[in-house]
């Protein structure tokens, strides 16, 4: 059985891997496990969880600007910032229950070390454009810490962003200080029926051209409108894409009642008021309509990068080797692909499609077996895999921190 290190400080978190550094032996890095069936699995004979690193180290308001140790859970940090009408912008995604885990236990470490963001990145930036500065300690059992508590303060390599969506390959990270926003006092969302993937691409791409703050935009086929909580789009049972307007409520109607108007060629929205756009963009955030249910058949999910002027290109691609539902978020640059399960999730074909279209991939469910058998995360080309083998050799030589996690190699 693995050894367990559960470290509540630096000290004994730089102590722990300089054990495993000495006896040779490598760790799985984790948090709260909401993200454990992700990525390829770690060959390890111990086990890291941040979860005793937590608490809220900084916070100030007027400043916008908090800090918290790795451990701490999402939930309290936007606890907190909900008592002072504030909110993580980029809308950080629960991904636990996606792989069968449970939900809201994921913890802010996770959240910069995997930088996956939500809808409302298309406006105000991924996580990685929120994150001042991260204390940590790496393979080297070395603590080190990189930027500070505000935004223009690096000069040379911008070692904090560097490590966000690094999985903790790279160093365990201890304490985080991030950006902060003001919440919007109101939210709208217009939600248009029965587009194509074609038209509904057009129509998000003309929805954020214009000027009226639109901070998301959604396009689900019909097969996942229907698994909707919100019950009044479920009946739909067609596509639907939705568009996000948030601000001043004295502002929200004149600014909503605007994009209809801009968007009117497209048909006569339904209007989701304040409370049921929260569900809604709640449920993009947890990306229910992806949840296994016990009774439905096993799927596999993939996440798509690519430019939103390719995705119904890609999609279209995909669905002539395969049967696919698809959620498009970010005017169709982020594509998250529901696949019927098979030994390599359609991994080859998926990649071959992209390479004439651009853009890449990465397997966000599947069984074990098919993550240790295919690229879970897009292959690099050989320039980046020279860079990232001497990031890996930098930050952890002796491969101490989720070897293989990312790539087999590394």
């Amino acid at each position: 059985m693995a050894q367990t290190f559960k470290p509540r400080d630096e000290a004994e978190l730089a102590a722990a891997i300089n054990l495993l550094r000495a006896s040779g032996r490598a760790a799985e890095v984790r948090g709260a496990r909401s993200k454990q069936a992700m990525g390829r699995g770690v060959d390890h004979g111990a086990v890291i969880e941040t979860t005793g690193l937590s608490g809220i180290t900084l916070y100030e308001p007027t400043e916008l600007v908090m800090g918290a140790r790795a451990g701490t859970p999402v939930a309290q940090i936007e606890s907190a910032l909900a008592e002072r009408g504030q909110m993580l912008a980029f809308e950080p995604l629960d991904l636990g229950p996606v792989t069968g885990g449970p939900g809201g236990i994921h913890t802010i470490g996770g959240v910069f070390a995997t930088g996956i963001s939500g809808p409302r990145r298309i406006v105000v930036g991924a996580a990685r454009d929120h994150l001042l500065g991260v204390r940590a300690v790496n393979g080297r059992g070395e603590v080190f810490k990189s930027g500070g508590r505000v935004l223009k303060n690096v000069t040379g390599y911008d070692v904090a962003r560097a490590l966000t969506g690094s999985w903790g390959t790279l160093a365990v990270l201890s304490e985080v200080t991030f950006k902060v926003m003001p919440r919007a006092e109101r939210t709208e969302t217009l939600v248009f029926s029965g587009h194509t993937d074609e038209i509904a691409i057009e129509l998000m791409s003309l929805a954020l051209g214009t000027p009226f703050e639109v901070s998301g935009a959604v396009h689900l086929t019909a097969a996942l409108t229907s698994r909707l909580e919100l019950r009044s789009l479920a009946r739909e049972a067609a596509p639907v894409t939705a568009i996000r307007v948030e601000n001043f409520a004295s502002s929200i109607e004149y600014r909503a009642g605007r994009l209809q108007d801009a968007l009117k060629i497209y048909g006569t929205p339904l209007r989701l008021g304040h409370e049921a756009s929260l569900q809604f963009w709640g449920e993009m955030r947890r990306l229910s309509v992806f949840v296994p249910l016990a009774d439905e058949p096993e799927t596999q999910v993939w996440r798509i990068s690519t430019a939103p002027r390719q995705a119904a290109k890609v999609m279209a691609a995909i669905r002539r080797n395969t049967s696919a539902e698809a959620c498009f978020d970010a005017s169709g640059g982020i594509i998250w692909l529901e696949v019927p399960a098979s030994a390599d999730a359609g991994a080859a074909d998926l990649r071959r499609i992209l390479a004439g279209h651009g853009g890449h991939a990465t397997l966000m469910r599947a069984d074990a077996s098919v993550r240790a058998s295919v690229e879970v995360f897009h292959p690099m080309t050989a320039a980046v895999a020279r860079i990232t083998a001497g990031l890996k050799d930098a930050f952890d030589p002796d491969r101490v921190l989720n070897p293989g996690r990312m790539y087999a190699s590394l």
